[in-house]
């Protein structure tokens, strides 16, 4: 975890141009977080381009998601500022959460739902091995598909519930025709979540899109 708001902001800015270069966070979309160590957090304020983050585009708030000092009338936090608190709150390892908006999780997250599926089970994958704590690439772990709402506290807590009662771990959650949410022990570790669960789901994505033409 970062002890300075600033060397926060700096990283969670170089995320965003990163994520932004590789398609993953298209025009205002997404959020990014990153948990300091006196608990405040480093959050993404709302309506900002990620791929071209400034110092003020990235807000200093409590653990509540409310803000340190007023905000100027022109800034407010994302309205999914909730969703990132919720996971602080629930687990005292994560220190970053990071919420993008690819193609694969919004095209194939929508498709599972319409079709029922409320978890997508992923294994047999090698790059599964990139999770802390998975050595075999026939280990299962798991993604909640949630509804997309507006409802910030009622989506909160639906994810909030259904990451507790999984019996197989939960590497983030897929909001449908939303995207995805995922985090990690640090900045670093929730990188490397987004890679690779982004590869997965572009690849679960193109399987099925074979399997139908075959």
């Amino acid at each position: 975890m970062f002890d300075n708001f600033f060397r926060a902001a700096t990283r969670i800015a170089d995320i965003g141009a990163t994520l932004y270069n590789r398609g993953l966070v298209p025009a205002t979309a997404g959020n990014f977080s990153i948990r300091l160590h006196d608990g405040t957090l480093a959050v993404t304020a709302s309506g900002v381009d990620k791929g071209f983050l400034k110092q003020t585009d990235i807000l200093h708030l409590k653990p509540d998601g409310s803000p340190l000092t007023p905000l100027p009338a022109t800034v407010k936090c994302s309205a999914e500022t909730l969703l990132h608190t919720r996971l602080y709150a629930d687990n005292p390892e994560i220190g970053c959460v990071l919420h993008t908006h690819s193609r694969p999780a919004v095209v194939l997250s929508r498709f599972l739902r319409r079709r029922g599926q409320d978890t997508l089970i992923l294994n047999d994958h090698e790059l599964l091995k990139a999770f802390a704590g998975i050595t075999h690439h026939e280990t299962p772990v798991a993604l909640p598909l949630l509804d997309n709402s507006q409802d910030m506290e009622l989506l909160s807590t639906e994810a909030s519930a259904r990451l507790a009662a999984l019996d197989t771990p939960a590497i983030g959650y897929l909001i449908a025709g939303h995207g995805l949410y995922t985090w990690g022990a640090d900045a670093r570790a929730a990188f490397i979540a987004v890679e690779a669960i982004e590869f997965l789901l572009q690849t679960e994505l193109e399987t099925r899109l074979l399997e139908g033409h075959s």
